[in-house]
């Protein structure tokens, strides 16, 4: 089992699947890292050498930001808009949708579960 950027990758899958299971890796750059250490589409993870793999984790190391650095930046922006006490920001801290959905129906993934309201009985 290969290991980049602290994530062991599945072995069985080829190459470009297998490297979209790093958290900051999506399928355009990893098929721009395959082309970039001249692996074949159809390879699978298994039958790389390690030179390859050594290959793969020094371009994701020196050209991408991914896993825990990608998470802590992403974090430091949400924590400077809230800082900064801006409209996005105020939503990311009342813990509701920030891009502009209605909430009046919908929005139970961000809202959390529907409490009832006492009272309403007859």
């Amino acid at each position: 089992m290969a290991r980049i950027a602290g994530v062991n990758i599945p072995t069985n899958k080829r190459v470009e699947i297998a490297l979209t299971y790093i958290t900051g890796i999506g399928p355009a750059k990893a098929k721009e890292i395959c082309g970039a250490v001249g692996l074949d589409a159809a390879r699978r993870v298994h039958e790389l050498s390690d030179a390859e793999v050594i290959q793969i984790r020094e371009i994701i190391d020196r050209d991408h930001l991914v896993e825990g650095d990608l998470r802590r930046e992403v974090a430091m922006n949400i924590k400077r808009l809230m800082d900064l006490k801006t409209y996005r920001g105020l939503r990311h801290r009342a813990k509701l949708p920030v891009r502009g959905q209605r909430t009046s129906t919908n929005a139970r993934t961000r809202k959390g579960k529907a409490v009832p309201i006492a009272g309403k009985k007859k």
